[in-house]
């Protein structure tokens, strides 16, 4: 078990596969002062993505999750997907650097639209102001010009404006979401009606 005066802890890099994401995740169902856990570039794979969830459904304390370069996939990001669904604590995620393609980003996307907590989500290359996209901290522009967002990120916003009430002006201008991403754009905008100005040039 993580002592339960441990507050931060970092990982990264230290090969701790699946097996050791299952002890973290057992860990994280009873620990109650871990706040940030950075288990970025382990290799933990699908299976520890698992794991990770599992412990994600249950702990009240951990804010910071950073799995970023851990080849979670589809099926890994579908479990975190889950834990999202009822995790009320965790307010910053980071999953940069795994191959979730599109099917990933739609599984993150759907979780978020439940989840009432997180603030901040980078899924490719830029920290994405959750709570500002969804409109539940009210913005009437946003820029997000040239932040090196590609697909997966295009799936996610589109996730949270369709619903928007709020927002008025998105600037997604010189990024790199693509068709899939555009696509995207273009179904939430079948129910968002208060969007005036998208940029995607």
């Amino acid at each position: 078990k993580i002592n339960q005066a441990l507050a931060f802890l970092y990982l990264e890099s230290n090969r701790i596969g699946a097996e050791g994401a299952k002890h973290i995740g057992e860990a994280l169902k009873s620990n109650e002062s871990l706040i940030w856990l950075d288990l970025s570039g382990n290799s933990i794979r699908r299976g520890g993505a698992k794991h990770i969830g599992e412990g994600l459904k249950i702990n009240t304390a951990l804010t910071t999750l950073i799995l970023g370069g851990n080849s979670l996939g589809v099926q890994g990001i579908w479990h975190i997907g889950k834990a999202l669904r009822i995790n009320t604590i965790l307010t910053t995620l980071n999953l940069m650097d795994n191959p979730i393609g599109a099917e990933g980003a739609k599984h993150i996307g759907e979780a978020i639209k439940i989840n009432m907590a997180l603030k901040t989500l980078n899924v490719d290359a830029h920290a994405l102001p959750i709570m500002e996209l969804k409109g539940v901290r009210p913005v009437e522009d946003m820029d997000l010009q040239s932040k090196n967002l590609g697909p997966a990120s295009g799936i996610v916003i589109a996730a949270c404006i369709a619903s928007n009430s709020v927002l008025k002006m998105l600037n997604l201008g010189n990024n790199e979401i693509g068709d899939e991403g555009a696509q995207h754009m273009g179904e939430a905008l079948k129910s968002n009606t208060v969007l005036t100005t998208l940029d995607l040039s």
